[in-house]
């Protein structure tokens, strides 16, 4: 019987020790985790796809936390090691083991900007996302133009191409439809598509957002008169065989040549956009201004002259070229 007793006693000993020891062990991984981390400045890493045990190390060897034991450890006891994520993370200096567990958890990963300029063909936009290196895998072919709406576009790293595509396309589709739901009207275009068209060679004419819906007007009220757009980003466009840069200023003779997307010599819309146009000149093609001009200029300043008749517009070509001239002189007056 006193053996017995003896036993029982040691083994509540044992018993007890250990509830101790746990019990501390436990309060020591609960300090342990809000205790700030070794990392002395803000550090973005990418953290690999592996198990838990590797993905503890990998985390000590790069100095986020000090004890790759007790993090798994953590990790276990929460109910997180399924939980963690890969990919590319921000963190701040002294971070503590909890939120390096919640940031895993949460996969917030660093975004990067891809920024796609408005009235790039799809092609300068195709070679853009090749040369993003945080993107990852092929694209398509390049489609035509028009179907990409440009956008500063935010993506993880590894982000797959043809999905950041994907997301452009739709973008389009939808600022299409709910622009075209909210257009004037009277609008010389059949579909949604021709918008697109006129939308493109407004975002080629003026860079300048507050002379996109002035420009969609000539444009728009030459249509209605069945006059010429007389465009010259289109001769540009017919001249380099679908491109948007033609290195040099345009000659009378360019403005002759026989293509389907000169609008010099067709009448109407070319047959397709000659650019992707951003929201901006969208909008001005489906609301233009309520003006009467049917011609414009550049003004020698970035911007342009707009005239209601083709006597304004002799004025204000005669203007422009005694400002090109003088600048060719280095006049400053």
């Amino acid at each position: 019987m006193r053996l017995v007793v003896r036993l029982v006693g040691a083994l509540v000993s044992v018993a007890l020790f250990f509830g101790v020891a746990g019990f501390l062990g436990l309060r020591w991984l609960e300090r342990w985790l809000d205790a700030p981390g070794p990392l002395a400045e803000e550090r973005i890493l990418v953290v690999p796809r592996s198990g838990l045990g590797a993905l503890s190390a990998f985390l000590e060897e790069n100095g986020i936390v000090d004890r790759a034991w007790a993090f798994e450890l953590a990790a276990r006891l929460s109910g997180r090691e399924r939980a963690l994520k890969a990919g590319e993370y921000r963190f701040a200096a002294g971070t503590t083991p909890r939120a390096v567990l919640e940031l895993l958890e949460s996969g917030r990963v660093v975004l990067h900007r891809i920024t796609i300029p408005e009235g790039l063909t799809t092609r300068e936009v195709h070679a853009l996302l090749e040369a993003a290196e945080v993107l990852e895998g092929p694209l398509p072919p390049p489609g035509r133009n028009g179907t990409l709406l440009p956008e500063t576009w935010l993506v993880p790293r590894g982000e797959l191409r043809i999905r950041v595509l994907e997301r452009m396309q739709e973008a389009m589709r939808a600022t299409l439809e709910e622009l075209w739901a909210g257009r004037a009207p009277g609008l010389p275009y059949a579909r949604p598509e021709e918008a697109v068209i006129l939308a493109s060679l407004v975002e080629r004419e003026t860079p300048k957002e507050e002379e996109r819906p002035l420009v969609a007007a000539v444009f728009v009220n030459r249509l209605k008169l069945g006059m010429r757009l007389q465009s010259d980003p289109t001769v540009i466009f017919a001249l380099t065989g679908g491109r948007n840069e033609l290195g040099r200023p345009l000659s009378r003779k360019d403005l002759e040549i026989d293509h389907p997307f000169n609008t010099y010599r067709i009448a109407g819309l070319p047959p397709e956009p000659i650019a992707n146009p951003g929201r901006g000149a969208l909008a001005a093609a489906l609301r233009p201004a309520e003006v009467d001009y049917l011609y414009f200029v550049a003004d020698g300043r970035g911007g342009h002259l707009f005239a209601r008749d083709l006597a304004e517009h002799n004025r204000n070509v005669a203007r422009w070229r005694q400002m090109r001239e003088a600048a060719e002189r280095g006049d400053d007056g």
